[in-house]
């Protein structure tokens, strides 16, 4: 399979695939192709898999896109400003991304949950109990809100970043909490009780507009 990733702020992941290769995606994620495509579409896994990517963001039912001649041409769209992350996973390896992150991917690479087992990160941690596990081995790309900035965190390093702007991470990265300290901080920071923590070793991609803040800025009538 060969891809490429067209567009600056509004990207599209174009996809060549030989006959009889495969590609993934969520219920309603292809926005083009050629005349060359057989489409099939289940719970790739099983309904209790299917409920799982349900709860991290995702369509319970996966459309499967399969050639059926060579050099067929298919294209998947961001649905929101941003970037589209392209990773070549190998045999086992994980990486833990966002909700809704997912836009499509190898046939052979794995879509679930990923169930946050600290209460006071799924609580207050701003990404929520669950989060997406995708392993490999394939290729798969994220949409990821706005730009990206990527850091490579040595042992016991931390980064803390304000809730939402964690897009993505390798599955050794330890998620945490942590609270502002100082009553005025807390008050009238505008950062809110809680930031999240990321502890290395490992890579972590930030997202520099989340969807939630953005969100925010129209609703309290700040944006322009």
């Amino acid at each position: 399979m060969e891809t490429r990733i067209l567009g600056d702020s509004l990207p599209v992941v174009t996809c060549k695939l030989k006959k009889g290769e495969s590609i993934i995606t969520e219920n309603g994620g292809m926005s083009w192709m050629d005349d060359g495509f057989e489409m099939s579409t289940s719970t790739n896994g099983g309904i209790m898999k299917g409920f799982g990517r349900a709860l991290a963001g995702e369509s319970i039912f996966m459309n499967e896109y399969t050639a059926t001649k060579d050099d067929a041409e298919i294209s998947f769209a961001s649905s929101f400003p941003g970037q589209i992350l392209e990773f070549d996973l190998a045999e086992g390896e994980t990486i833990v991304a966002q909700k809704r992150a997912f836009l499509c991917g190898e046939k052979s690479v794995d879509i679930s949950m990923q169930f946050r087992k600290k209460l006071g990160a799924g609580f207050f941690g701003g990404e929520g109990f669950i989060m997406q596990k995708i392993t490999g081995p394939g290729k798969v790309y994220l949409e990821i809100d706005g730009n990206v900035v990527k850091r490579e965190l040595a042992a016991g390093e931390k980064l803390k970043i304000d809730n939402g702007y964690l897009a993505a991470m390798t599955k050794d990265v330890d998620l945490n909490i942590e609270t502002v300290k100082g009553v005025k901080n807390i008050l009238f920071g505008g950062e809110g009780l809680f930031l999240t923590t990321l502890t290395g070793p490992g890579t972590v991609w930030i997202q520099t507009m989340p969807m939630s803040k953005l969100a925010g800025l129209f609703y309290t009538g700040t944006a322009n």
